[in-house]
């Protein structure tokens, strides 16, 4: 454990940041597809509960995605945003993600002097390093806060993981995120992770965030232990939407953080005004055993929501298909 990080459960931490990523994670689950009304009373609500960052989506590029396929929060046009924030008159910063080789990032990230946006978070993978490094530094060269998120880490050997971060924690980046893309880490791995991202980001005065997934429904546990270790940018979503299994509760960080400037009652509000319309219409996300079998054997959901969607029930025969791939 790091010098910052004699934390308990009860400890009260002022640098901790709070990150929601309903529409952009959650968007996976409707392709994007949230109404203006949805998106306007989230960022209202986040902005009473003291949420530090809201991310509007992903930065993607159309000219790999097509615009019909998707809602507008897909592609986070400056336009959309200021229609939902205007000049964002408050302290809710706000984010977008981009994706290494999904977005045109030269042209489609504008000067932070032209944008409401303040944070671009780069997504990823190990043998991407060097392209995500290029994105930070353009990101970080037009006057923006950046950070990276590192994705599919517990398919990464140690060797190649150090590598990474060290190439990480020399560019511009301000936050490295741990993230469990498959919901496949248990605390103690949580703990030791945490640890040696860290140690890279004490030596380089560089912040660590966490996102975790919900397969083995571990995301909440995940995050307080991250945030034990030391980490200070906590991702969660609104009833833990996200692709498959989902993500960290925003609900349940937020009754658990002894920070006074969060206030979990606006939250509680949308839920109930929100987010139970939306599953209503049919948003399906969430714990469910297809997505346990994935993260147990630390495979990518595709298969489990492949497996849901056919309503397939014979969890024993999926359980052997994904030993058989194993």
């Amino acid at each position: 454990m790091t010098q910052e990080t004699s934390r308990t459960l009860m400890s009260y931490c002022p640098d901790i940041k709070v990150l929601d990523c309903t529409l952009r994670d959650g968007g996976l689950v409707n392709n994007f597809r949230f109404d203006d009304k949805f998106v306007k009373d989230l960022y209202q609500a986040n902005i009473k509960a003291g949420v530090d960052y809201m991310e509007f989506g992903y930065k993607a590029s159309k000219e790999i995605f097509d615009v019909k396929e998707f809602g507008k929060w897909k592609f986070c046009d400056e336009e959309d945003i200021r229609a939902i924030v205007g000049e964002n008159n408050s302290d809710l910063k706000i984010s977008v993600m981009s994706d290494v080789g999904r977005t045109d990032y030269k042209k489609d990230i504008l000067e932070r002097k032209d944008s409401v946006i303040d944070l671009v978070r780069t997504a990823t993978y190990i043998h991407q390093i060097p392209t995500a490094v290029e994105m930070i530094e353009d990101a970080k060269a037009k006057g923006y806060e950046t950070a990276v998120n590192v994705m599919a880490v517990s398919k990464v050997n140690d060797e190649d993981l150090d590598a990474g971060l060290e190439l990480l924690a020399k560019s511009a980046v301000d936050v490295i995120y741990l993230v469990d893309s498959f919901g496949a880490f248990y605390p103690e791995q949580i703990e030791r992770l945490a640890d040696k991202y860290l140690n890279i980001a004490a030596k380089y005065n560089k912040q660590i965030g966490i996102h975790a997934h919900n397969n083995q429904q571990l995301a909440f546990a995940n995050t307080i232990q991250a945030l034990r270790q030391g980490v200070s940018y906590l991702d969660a979503t609104v009833g833990g939407m996200g692709r498959g299994a989902g993500n960290c509760f925003l609900e349940s960080l937020l009754a658990f953080l002894k920070n006074p400037k969060y206030n979990l009652m606006p939250i509680m509000k949308f839920v109930e005004k929100d987010m139970l319309k939306l599953k209503e219409e049919g948003a399906v996300w969430g714990y469910d055993i297809p997505y346990l079998l994935t993260g147990v054997l630390n495979s990518h959901p595709s298969s489990a929501i492949k497996f849901i969607k056919e309503e397939r029930t014979d969890y024993h025969q999926f359980y052997q298909e994904l030993l058989e791939i194993e």
